[in-house]
């Protein structure tokens, strides 16, 4: 039931999570268009999320052993490889869809953040205030934040969004040193109006 959860947790919190100072890295001309490969949509939830340029996609390392019939990992990239080591946040964006009967009871994406912040809090984080509505290009998500200090210096940031759509719940957590790198992250989805089917 919380296998998706799971392995984002501990993904995320292994030894690599800790990263080298990034090298700064050429970000390509403003007046080019992000190219495709920068871009992942998703057609089935009507979002798109544009991956910051030199990340790495580890999607298929998180979606291996998943029961893809309970739910999978979308997309998971990283500042830089999560097995490096060094002494800051390696940030991350975890993408997931869940089937909503997973969790009994479940009616709204409010009621998924009671087994989010169990499962989150049993990982030492601590919730920073009360969940809170987002709304992203008019899409109604419920917003939850955590932190963990990593040591004297150092502090993890995460904040979940939840969807509820079309009987699954995707959440979108999102990883980094502070707040403010958080909400930069966040400022990368778009969702799109899902086209109907003509009649």
């Amino acid at each position: 039931m919380k296998l998706l959860l799971s392995a984002l947790i501990v993904f995320t919190l292994c030894p690599g999570t800790i990263a080298q100072p990034p090298r700064k890295t050429p970000a390509p001309p403003a007046s080019q268009p992000v190219p495709d490969s920068q871009l992942y949509r998703n057609p089935t939830f009507g979002f798109r999320y544009r991956i910051p340029y030199g990340w790495v996609d580890r999607t298929q390392e998180m979606q291996d052993g998943n029961d893809a019939a309970k739910g999978e990992v979308l997309l998971a990239i990283f500042e830089r490889p999560p097995q490096a080591t060094g002494n800051t946040v390696n940030s991350a964006v975890v993408i997931a869809a869940e089937k909503a009967t997973a969790y009994p009871g479940l009616k709204k994406a409010e009621d998924y953040l009671a087994p989010l912040s169990e499962l989150t809090t049993a990982q030492g984080f601590k919730a920073e205030g009360d969940p809170t509505e987002a709304k992203i290009s008019g899409q109604r998500l419920v917003r939850v934040d955590f932190s963990k200090a990593l040591n004297d210096k150092l502090t993890m940031h995460q904040s979940t969004l939840v969807l509820l759509s079309k009987g699954q719940i995707v959440s979108f957590t999102f990883l980094a040193e502070s707040m403010d790198a958080v909400d930069d992250l966040i400022d990368s989805i778009t969702f799109t109006a899902l086209k109907s089917k003509a009649k």
